[in-house]
Order: C-alpha cells, then sequence, then structure tokens
C-alpha cells in the first residue's frame, strides 16, 4: 500500500477531522450557552435585586463545577470510554440548560449554572482524543482549530444572545440551545466510536511501520491499564471544597468592603474564619492527593518544571479573559455617566470584535505554533495582551477605544493560549496525558472562576449613588481602573513564565540528546 493509503505518522487522517468537527461542534454549543447570558447580567442583577458581587456567581457557579468534574470525567472516560461519558455529560448539560430557563429566582439560576457546568468536563476528553487523532507534529493545528470554537461560540453567543434577550428575555436563551444540544448528541451516538481502543488496533494493523507500530500498541497497553483505575473521591470533594471557599473568601470580603456596607467586628471575623477555612481546605487537598494511590491530580504533574509554568500562563489566560467577560456587560448597561446607557445588544456589539479576533486567530496560532514552535507565539501573545490590558486601562471611556483593546488583547490570548497548551500535550507522558490535560483545563477554570470573582469585588467595593429621588448605586471609575489596572499585573506574570519554560525545554532537550549519544 502507498503512504496515501494507509497514512503516515505525519499526515493528518480524514477521520481526524471528521472528529476534531463533531468535537469542536460539543465546544461550540457549550461556549454559546456561557457568552449568550453575558449581555443579560445587568438585568438579572436588576431583576433579582442581587449584588454585584453575588453576580459573579453566575459566572462562577459553571465553572466551579466544570473545574471540580473535569478530572472526574477524564478518569471515567478511561476507565468506561469516552463516547459513553461525553454522551452522559451532554445529558446532564441539556438538564442544566432546561433548569435555567425555567429559573425564577438566583438560587434556582445558580443551581442551573453548577449542572451546565459539568459540560465543561468534556473538554479535555476532548483534547485527549485530539492526541490521539493527529500525529504528534500537528497537534498545535488540532488544538488551534479546537481552540477556535470557544471563540466560534462566544461569537454566536454575542450576536444572536443580545438580541433574543431585549426581544424575548434572558430565559429564552436557554431554551434556543436545547433542540442543538439534542440533534448534536444523536450525531455524536451515531459518529464517534465507542472506544479509542478499536482506532488503535485498526491502526496498529494498517500502518506498515514498525516503529509507529510500537508507538500505537504502547498507546493500547496504556488504555488497557487504564481501564482498572479507580475514582479519587476524596481528591474531588477536597479540591470542590478548596475552590469554593476560595471563591466564597473572595465574594464575602467584596461584601464587606463594600461603600454601602458598614463592617462590623462579626464581619472581620468571618472573614477571617473564610480565610482560614480556605488555607487548611488547601492543606487538606495536598495531604489528601498526597496519600491517594490514585489520585486525582497527581502532585508531581503540577510541580513538573516544563509543566508547571505552561500550566500557570494558562490559569493567567483563564483570570484575564473573564475579567473582560464580567466587566465588560456592566460598564456598557450601567446609566450614564456610570457607563454607556447601553442596553443587551450594544453590549454585545462591544464586545463581538473581541470573539471575532479569537475565532480568527486561534486556528491560525494553531498553523504557526506548528510551523515556528511554541515559545515565539507565546512571547508575542503575552506582550499583546499586556499592552492590550494597558491600553484598556488608559483608555476605556468610548466603546470604540474599548473595542480596539479588546481586539488586541484577544489576539494575544489566543497566540498564548494555544502555544501553552501544545507545551502540555508535547512534554506530558503519554501515560498522563488525560490527567495533565484535565489539570491544565481545571487551572483554566480556576482562572476563569477568580477573574469574574476579582472584577466584582473592585464594582462592590468602589461605588457612586445616583442623584434624584431614587438613590442607587453603580460601579465607579475608580473600580474600572483598578479592574483593568490588575488584568496588566496580572497578565505580566506570563513573562517570568516564559523565561523558565525557554530554559527548562533546551534542558530537557540537551538531555534527550546527551543520552541517546550514550
Amino acid at each position: 500500500m502507498r503512504d496515501s493509503e494507509i497514512g503516515s505518522p505525519d499526515r493528518i487522517n480524514k477521520s481526524a477531522w471528521t472528529m476534531l468537527a463533531i468535537l469542536g461542534s460539543t465546544i461550540l454549543i457549550t461556549m454559546y450557552g456561557e457568552t449568550m447570558l453575558l449581555p443579560a447580567i445587568g438585568d438579572i442583577i436588576e431583576e433579582f435585586d442581587i449584588s454585584y458581587s453575588t453576580s459573579s456567581w453566575i459566572l462562577t457557579a459553571y465553572l466551579i463545577s466544570g473545574a471540580v468534574m473535569t478530572p472526574i470525567a477524564g478518569k471515567l472516560s478511561d476507565i468506561y470510554g469516552r463516547k459513553k461519558m461525553v454522551l452522559i455529560i451532554f445529558i446532564i448539560y441539556i438538564v442544566g440548560i432546561a433548569l435555567g430557563g425555567i429559573s425564577n429566582n438566583i438560587y434556582m439560576l445558580i443551581l442551573a449554572r453548577v449542572i451546565q457546568g459539568i459540560g465543561i468536563s468534556m473538554f479535555p476528553i476532548a483534547f485527549g482524543i485530539i492526541r490521539d487523532q493527529f500525529p504528534v507534529s500537528k497537534i498545535a493545528i488540532g488544538v488551534g482549530i479546537f481552540s477556535s470554537m470557544f471563540a466560534a461560540g462566544s461569537v454566536v453567543g454575542m450576536a444572536i444572545g443580545g438580541t433574543i434577550i431585549k426581544n424575548f428575555g434572558w430565559q429564552a436563551t436557554f431554551f434556543t440551545i436545547i433542540p442543538i444540544a439534542i440533534i448534536l448528541w444523536v450525531v455524536i451516538q451515531k459518529s464517534i466510536r465507542n472506544d479509542n481502543r478499536s482506532q488503535v488496533i485498526k491502526e496498529i494493523n494498517l500502518e506498515g511501520k514498525e516503529e509507529y507500530s510500537s508507538n500505537l500498541k504502547k498507546k493500547l497497553g496504556t488504555i488497557s491499564r487504564r481501564r482498572k483505575q479507580h475514582i479519587d473521591i476524596k481528591g474531588a470533594i477536597s479540591l470542590a471544597f478548596t475552590i469554593s471557599a476560595f471563591l466564597l473568601t473572595l465574594t464575602y470580603f467584596a461584601n464587606v468592603n463594600s461603600e454601602d456596607h458598614e463592617a462590623t467586628s462579626t464581619d472581620l471575623m468571618i472573614l477571617m474564619a473564610l480565610i482560614v477555612l480556605t488555607i487548611v481546605s488547601i492543606l487538606t487537598f495536598v495531604v489528601v492527593e498526597k496519600r491517594a494511590k490514585e489520585p486525582l491530580i497527581p502532585l508531581r504533574l503540577i510541580t513538573d518544571k516544563i509543566l508547571l509554568p505552561s500550566n500557570i500562563i494558562l490559569l493567567v489566560f483563564g483570570i484575564t479573559m473573564f475579567m473582560v467577560y464580567q466587566t465588560i456587560p456592566i460598564l456598557v448597561t450601567s446609566p450614564i455617566p456610570f457607563g454607556f446607557g447601553g442596553d443587551a445588544i450594544q453590549s454585545a456589539m462591544v464586545q463581538l470584535p473581541f470573539m471575532v479576533v479569537f475565532l480568527i486567530f486561534a486556528p491560525s496560532s494553531g498553523f504557526i505554533v506548528s510551523k515556528i514552535g511554541n515559545f515565539k507565539p507565546i512571547i508575542v501573545g503575552s506582550i499583546l495582551t499586556t499592552i492590550g490590558f494597558a491600553s484598556l486601562f488608559m483608555f476605556h471611556l468610548d466603546e470604540l477605544m474599548i473595542a480596539i483593546n479588546l481586539v488586541v488583547i484577544s489576539a494575544g490570548l489566543s497566540l498564548t493560549q494555544v502555544g501553552a497548551f501544545n507545551i502540555t500535550l508535547q512534554y506530558t507522558p503519554y501515560q498522563f496525558s488525560g490527567i495533565s490535560i484535565g489539570i491544565s483545563v481545571v487551572l483554566v477554570l480556576m482562572g476563569s472562576s477568580i477573574g469574574p470573582v476579582i472584577a466584582t469585588t473592585f464594582m462592590q467595593t468602589f461605588q457612586d449613588p445616583t442623584s434624584g429621588a431614587n438613590i442607587e448605586s453603580y460601579p465607579s471609575t475608580l473600580s474600572y481602573n483598578l479592574i483593568f489596572l490588575t488584568a496588566t499585573i496580572i497578565s505580566l506574570v506570563s513573562f517570568p513564565c516564559m523565561i523558565l519554560l525557554r530554559k527548562r525545554t533546551l534542558k530537557a532537550i540537551v538531555s534527550k540528546v546527551d543520552d541517546s549519544d550514550n
């Protein structure tokens, strides 16, 4: 047989593209469900009469459940098969969407968002399939295109969500997802194989090259061993408790320090107790994972010299991106002079360029990374992100300037994300790939949970009252200045991480060459 018929280690097969399209669609619909609600945050705050810090839980609850379920779903997919887990997770996601559509109070909405967040746990399963389907030299292309579906869903959510919210109310946005999700579930059921074991066997039989066939057999052995794994329930519970305690502390801090709240000694005692609880929960999680035979998140992967700085970059990505998601809708829809006095559609239009550029740059970043390596795109991306946030800090009094700055930030974030994820995929031993990808996704989700809380903490703490008979308070100019300044400072964290990555990967390459010579 010719290589063109049986495939080669560096050729992307048609089946890989088909799988990528199907998996990308799941991400598209999930992110559509996430971003369609963003223009309505101001409306929800007013309808349910909640604080700005409480409103952060509309995003945070979704992301916490995703962060907790991601490593669990990855383990379950290793044991019971990827297709089965994707289908089960998607059903749970549809239930959460339906519940969100009938929510009539903030507590029911947050519960719905928790259930929807489980849908995020499909991401590492999808990344694992991409790694199996794509050649090592082409993984960045798959990651880039897959990542672009995040933006594609966001573009659709922003473009359609604002119109639906204005004409039919924010609850209607949920009901638009249900029929599409059901159709996609049927497509997955009919198109994706039961698990990746049969595919590996097929490739072993087809491949004529001994070295490549040997690598595939190693994959098969890894799959068989994974089926004997168990779920670290204690680790999952302690992880959920740790993340929740940390975010609850931030939220309570915002409420205590708000200008319309006079802090008492009881408030300070509760705040201190929450801080202590957060510290204890972190230590408990570390102890639980050290003692676990099959830890949910192996600490050695978290502390790996190459994976650690890469994951910190992804954490920064999550924090800064979702600070934008939380802040811009409130800034646009707040009345003049506290904001631009816009509606849901205007809010969507300001953020739409951010999503469109991400949609264009993410797949392009994959091809760029596959051609010139990981570090130059990460360096350029980090520089663009920092410049964008610094400019947003100085120029955010005009909607056009905000949109332009968001374009710069979006280009930077897309380059950074693809490069960092590709490093994780390339430098993780194959037998730990699912867990390692899960860790990276969890850190992105943790960052995405922290970002909205940081933003709303400033909004809740620094407010200005309106004049007239009905006095209300809105986030002040100072609060937005502090949000964008903080995002700038956080984005600077990527630079020392890049330096460490460069040194450690070069050292790893030299060490590998020396070993091969010996």
